[in-house]
């Protein structure tokens, strides 16, 4: 498994939960140093069956060796987690967010899970059973945010909002091309989880979004493809509207 941007918050949970299964994870961080203290964090917990690949979303250079050094460790990746993401800073209003600050966002929360996925599908090719999770947020669905009834509705982002949601339509394509194989693809979203990403503001726990994420990254071959999911929403049945 390769999670990105797992040094920390959500992709950390997410990792340690997953090695906790038993799966060998590889944790994907921008930074070096960090990538490294999280890796020693996760060994001094007593877990051996996971490594640290240096990987930057924004940076086609970095991604494409950070596939080839996966590429030296394994010849396959039964999991792809796209994790990295930023929010882009407040305040984000629509006549005032900048191209810049859209551009920046866009770099990270789009292109980085078009330039991983395209890089790392060769080796999920070889698995019998590969997925595919792309980190989302309920708060970027279309149908919720045109809802006045909605909780949230007065939480308008015009930077992160967008940018996600444009993932989410890249996740339904890519599903829609894979549809004939053996791999499951979905959008999930971890909850409002008090982390840096919103100044501990969040409800949720990153045990509770590590917990959801890894779920989806490990369903069974008669699991969904092409779904959006947050369990926050629904807790029911877990799928969320686009």
């Amino acid at each position: 498994m390769l999670i990105t941007g797992a040094n920390k918050s959500i992709g950390f949970e997410t990792a340690r939960q997953l090695v906790q299964q038993g799966y060998y994870v590889y944790l994907g961080s921008r930074s070096i140093e960090r990538g490294n203290i999280a890796i020693e964090k996760l060994k001094s917990e007593g877990f051996t069956n996971v490594e640290f690949i240096q990987l930057d979303v924004n940076d086609s250079v970095s991604v494409e060796a950070a596939r080839a050094e996966l590429g030296k460790k394994t010849n396959v990746l039964d999991v792809l987690i796209n994790n990295a993401g930023i929010n882009g800073g407040m305040p984000q209003e629509a006549l005032s967010a900048t191209i810049d600050q859209l551009q920046n966002v866009l770099n990270t929360n789009l292109y980085g899970v078009v330039r991983v996925t395209q890089a790392f599908t060769d080796l999920m090719r070889k698995s019998e059973q590969p997925r595919i999770v792309n980190v989302s947020s309920s708060g970027c669905s279309l149908t919720l945010h045109s809802d006045p009834t909605w909780k949230y509705y007065d939480h308008k982002s015009a930077v992160y909002a967008p940018s996600k949601a444009a993932m989410n339509m890249y996740t339904i394509a890519l599903a829609y091309e894979l549809k004939d194989t053996n791999f499951k693809v979905n959008a999930v979203c971890p909850g409002f989880v008090a982390t840096d990403f919103n100044g501990h503001r969040g409800t949720g726990t990153v045990q509770e979004a590590g917990t959801r994420i890894a779920k989806y990254a490990t369903i069974g071959e008669d699991g969904p493809t092409g779904k959006f999911f947050s369990e926050e929403y629904n807790p029911e049945t877990g799928e969320c509207p686009w």
